[in-house]
């Protein structure tokens, strides 16, 4: 324990205010996420209670999320990928 010590000689009171800050606020947003992943939890679980199949709604996210160009480039290597192994 005595290293631990020395250790935090080594940080001044300013850079200890500034860590404990910094811990603080990455703990609230760690409870945010915590609060949004069931959020999305639940939506999800909506989607599927309408029949809606989630596999396929987090794709659509997911490619909505995308930059336009990114996605279509993508799917050109896709298409160009599977032409040139004959097809699926």
């Amino acid at each position: 324990m005595a290293d631990g010590a020395a250790s935090l000689d080594a940080i001044n009171t300013s850079a200890q205010g500034k860590l404990k800050s910094l811990i603080e606020r990455i703990e609230r947003l760690e409870e945010d996420k915590k609060a949004v992943m069931t959020d999305l939890k639940e939506v999800y679980a909506e989607a599927k209670g309408e029949g809606f199949d989630v596999k396929i709604v987090r794709k659509v996210v997911k490619l909505r999320a995308q930059d336009k160009a990114k996605r279509q480039e993508e799917e050109a290597l896709i298409d160009l990928y599977i032409s040139a192994i004959g097809g699926l």
